[in-house]
Order: C-alpha cells, then structure tokens, then sequence
C-alpha cells in the first residue's frame, strides 16, 4: 500500500517531465520516424475494427485528398512510388479519402499483394496527401520522415524544422558506421505555388548560418560546446524558409570557413567524403558538407554555402554539381559567421537547375532578375581564359563547351589573358604592376585582419572567460592565418581593400561591363575551370597549410563582385589506384558575367 500511495504522487510530477519527441520504427525494411506532433485526429468510425484492436501498434496509413476519385487510386499510387521516396505501398493497407465523391468504404485491391482497406472521410479537414503513421488507441495522424544514414560524412546536425519556425535535433538513428541519420519528409505532402516555389524543397545548411534552436560549431568542437543555440535564423536562410523550404540539417565546413586539405588539416571534424571518382578524392572546402552531400544524396535538393575565396565554386567542381557565387551583397548576411564581410556571397550548391533558379529568387528576392522576356539580348562576347590545350580529354570538352555556347548565343570565342589585359588598360599608376604581385597580399589580409576581430578575439574571450583563462584549439589552417594576420600592421588592411577597389572598378569597366541595353545587361561572358578532372586524393600527407598569397582566375569574383558560376559539362577517365579500376571525374565551366547580373545564364540551353 506504501508503494502504491508514493508511486501514485509521484506519476503526476514524473510526467510533467516526460515530453514525447517522436518514435522510430521500420516498415518492410525501411527506417522511419513518427513526427512528435499530432496532424490529425482520426474519427474512430473511419478506423476498422482488426486495427482499433491491436492498440499497441503504430498502423500505417495513406491520406489521398485533393478529392480523387476511387478508381484513380491504382494510377495516383503507381505515381506516387516514382516521386516520393517516403511512401511505399504497405501505406495503402489503410486508405482515407478526403471529400472524395462517390466513394464507398470497402476492401479492395489497389496494387499487386496488398490489400486494402478504404475509408471515406467526407467531412476532413484540410490534410496533405501522403504517408502517416495512426496511433489507432488516440486515433491520432502522425506525418512521416524516412531515415538516411549520412555515409558521406557531410552533417553535422539532423534537425527537424517545426510549425513554429524553430527546430531540434532530430531524435532518430538508423543503421550507418559512425554517421548521423537525416530525416526527410514525404514530397507529397507539399505542392509548390507561386508564393511557396520551395515548398517541400529539403535543405542542408551550412554551419555558419544561425538556426533557431540549433547549436553551432562554426568547424570547431570548442565553439560548439561554449555557445548556446541559436536565437534566430540567419534572414538568408529564412526567406527560404518563407518559400517553402524544409530544412534537414546543419552541414560540416572547413573550421571557420578557412580553407583546409583532408585528412590532416581537419583535426575537429573529419572532412566529408567526395562520392566522385574513386571516393576518395577531396572534398575541397569550405563548404565541403555541401558540396558531398549534393553529389551523394539523391534525397537532398540544396545544399547553402558560402563563398568567399572559392568555398562554393571548389566544392561543386570537384562534386560536379551546380554552384554559384553571386554578385557581392544581394542578401543579408546577419546572423552567419564572417570570414571577411567584403567577400562573403551566400549560394547554392544542386543538381538541379530548375531548382537552382527558384532559390536564387527565393533567397535574394529583389535582387533577382529574371531577364524572362522574349526579347532578352544575350552577350555578344564570349572569353576563354586558361583552358587546357584542346589535345587534352579535360581541353576538349571544355573547348567544345565555349563552341557550342557560341553557336547557341551567334557569337565568337575570344582567347583572353587578363594579365596582359591589365598590363596595357590598368590604370596607369599601377599597370606596371602584375596582379601576380599588386594582388598577392590582398585576400590573404582582409580574410585574417577581419576574421580577428570578428570572430578570433570575442571567440577567445569568451572562452577564456569559461574556462579559467584558458585558450580554445583551433585547426592548423586557421591557426597559421590568423598568427600571420596578428603579425602585420593594421595598415595591411587599408591596402587590401584599396588594392581590390582598384581591380573591381577597372575589371567592371574594361572586362565585364554591364550592358547599356537592359535586355541585355552583361555585354560579355569570361569562362574558365577550376575543375577539370584532376585533384588531390584525400589520404596524401600534404605540407602544413600556408597563408593564401597569390593570385588565380578564381579570385577575379572575389575582388570584382562580378557573379562566378560552375557547371558541370563532363568528366574524363583515370585509373584508380586505390578501386584498381578506371574511374571518371568531374570537369566543369565557370562562368562569369557583369556584376549585378543574376539570371543563370544558360536557363536557355538547359
């Protein structure tokens, strides 16, 4: 009677305590998870009377709205197994049609082994169409996430995106070797409008931008054990949000967005595996999450990146996926982790081009022209600089690109050297100078004197300040930059930012004007590749990082602010050493057009 009397005032405080967060369970195989909130209440009319019943057990269940008829269902279900990879026919062992006309409640036969028991719900609220789970003792819906394991490595987070706008770690594991497990939603359960063009659009964000709710590490464990979630999310990220847009998890970077090489360099996170070639070549960075799981996942529609010396256009290169840096500063970028503010670009890492577009407009809105009329005018100049000899596997294609560009849009294929180009129209004080030397210091200074004081300093009080004057580790990568940076004037920084000003103004003048014609808006295209089938194996002892002098074609987006971006146009064979096969890697085109310009060139060749 003791007992019974303590347990019996106890249950009350226990459960105050006990939230429900979710239960996974598997289905003919296949690893889902039951949101926490409730969809729907079932009436217990609808629910047959074998199923009420057996009260312990989750039911699975298919809801079919949008008023389909009965005899549709066969064709709507055979549809609906090639589009969602969510549903599966054991859903239809239970069928509930909404409002539908002339439906009868029956048994039935809808695909080849299953058979099914329909309900008519005619007065239904408003439900998406789609897989749930039926907790048939409560008669409540469940929707549904199916469960992948993150095999490339490329999250850091699985989240779940609640109603309210916040989210949480998803609480759900499915089989993987020392990996995450991501959930995604059913498709089915969006249908994408005009105000919603993302809806059920599912995302992987890289972890730099805030999220409600969400931990952040920034690449680094220290960080991400100092700092509480986060209190908002990142504007950037929300305007995805408000298109519709589901976001699955947080994505790994090089630490704190520097760039670093695989194995050795990452020593907070093991660095994602690029699926491409042999898998196991680099990942390139910084937004190396984004890069691997886009090129891994045919679950995953977007990855969101950052781009500040390359961190977008080097993933996608060597993932041979979509990727863009656009013009400097279309979108806010409060609320994300700065390398150096005058160049960081928030972008989009897909395979997708259609998707590409509609979050490019989602994200920057106003700042997205979309050049859709019938008289748009496309460039009249296309440039060609440092593409391999045409003799190659990697020149050829590339070569037969910018041919077939110029066929497509009536024009010619001009060979450019932007250092001659600047040798004899530079400006005069300084055209004497080779970008090889007036820009050698120029991106290694903002990034570090910038990163210092914005992240280093308060990063290393903070830390301090927790832990008894102690000092938090940093990767080599950063660690070298950010020493380098500590060692010069603040004056280095003064140059830097004159020394970009000068090659934008002259570059935006002389090399890639904007068009008079508003129709036509960039009167020349440059191309170039970053990527042409060859780059560094993953398991190579490397030098130790270095600070980043110098000067390449890539940088001439980053100190312009003209938009830089990758498409993939082929791959080439190798032989791997590591598979004893022949493999095939990535070759891409970047293509570069007049700052401000948006629209994705070749809407008109894909």
């Amino acid at each position: 009677m003791r007992f019974t009397t303590l347990l019996s005032v106890a249950l009350p405080a226990v459960a105050e305590l006990l939230r429900p967060n979710g239960i996974s369970l598997s289905l003919n195989g296949t690893n889902y998870f039951l949101s926490p909130s409730i969809r729907e209440i079932l009436p217990t009319s609808l629910i047959p009377s074998t199923i009420a019943t057996n009260s312990l057990a989750f039911v699975p269940v298919t809801i079919v709205g949008n008023n389909a008829a009965q005899d549709d269902l066969p064709k709507l279900f055979s549809s609906w197994a090639q589009k969602d990879d969510v549903w599966q026919p054991a859903f239809s062992e239970l069928v509930v049609l909404l409002k539908s006309i002339g439906c009868k409640s029956t048994t039935t036969n809808f695909l080849a082994g299953i058979r099914s028991v329909v309900s008519c719900w005619d007065k239904a609220p408003e439900i998406p169409s789609g897989p749930y789970f039926l907790d048939p003792y409560r008669g409540s819906l469940h929707q549904v996430y199916r469960l992948y394991d993150d095999f490339s490595g490329s999250f850091l987070e699985s989240i779940l995106q609640s109603p309210d706008g916040t989210f949480q770690t998803l609480p759900a594991h499915a089989p993987g070797s020392s990996s995450l497990t991501i959930g995604v939603p059913s498709r089915l359960y969006f249908t994408r409008t005009k105000d919603k063009p993302l809806a059920g659009v599912r995302v992987g964000v890289k972890d730099l931008y805030d999220l409600k709710g969400v931990k952040s590490s920034r690449g680094n464990r220290a960080w991400y054990n100092l700092y509480p979630a986060a209190n908002k999310t990142a504007p950037a990220i929300q305007n995805l949000i408000d298109a519709g847009a589901v976001i699955v998890g947080t994505q790994k970077l090089s630490q704190f967005a520097n760039g670093e090489n695989p194995t050795a360099d990452w020593v907070s996170y093991l660095a994602p595996f690029n699926p491409r070639g042999d898998g196991y070549q680099g990942p390139s960075s910084s937004s190396s999450g984004a890069g691997a799981s886009i090129a891994s996942y045919p679950w995953l529609d977007l990855a969101v990146g950052s781009d500040t010396g390359g961190s977008i256009r080097g993933p996608a290169g060597v993932s041979g996926v979509f990727g863009n840096r656009p013009t400097h500063g279309l979108v806010s970028l409060d609320h994300v982790m700065p390398l150096s503010p005058k160049m960081d670009t928030a972008g989009f890492l897909t395979r997708d081009p259609e998707i590409w577009g509609a979050a490019q407009a989602a994200m920057y809105k106003e700042n997205y022209t979309t050049f859709s009329e019938k008289n748009t005018q496309y460039p009249r100049t296309i440039y060609a600089a440092g593409f391999p000899g045409n003799e190659t596997r990697q020149g050829a294609i590339l070569h037969q690109f910018a041919n077939d560009l110029a066929d497509l849009l009536a024009t010619n294929i001009t060979e450019y050297n932007i250092s001659q180009h600047w040798a004899s129209t530079g400006p005069k004080s300084v055209r004497d100078t080779p970008l090889t030397e007036f820009l050698n210091l120029t991106y290694a200074a903002l990034i570090t004197k910038e990163q210092i004081a914005l992240v280093k300093e308060p990063f290393f009080r903070d830390y301090a300040a927790a832990h008894d004057g102690r000092l938090p580790y940093v990767d080599p990568a950063p660690s070298v930059r950010w020493a380098w940076g500590e060692s010069q004037p603040d004056s280095i920084l003064d140059d830097a930012i004159r020394n970009k000003t000068v090659f934008m103004n002259w570059f935006n003048q002389k090399v890639l004007p904007k068009d008079k014609d508003p129709h036509r808006c960039s009167s020349s295209i440059l191309l170039h590749s970053e990527s042409t089938g060859s780059f560094g194996r993953r398991d190579v002892y490397r030098d130790p990082p270095t600070v980043p002098f110098g000067w390449t074609l890539s940088r001439i987006s980053i100190f312009s602010e003209a938009p830089d971006s990758v498409y993939p146009i082929g791959e080439v064979p190798y032989s791997s050493d590591i598979t004893n096969h022949e493999e095939s890697l990535p070759v891409t085109v970047d293509i570069m057009v007049a700052k401000g310009w948006l629209r994705n060139l070749l809407d008109k060749a894909y």
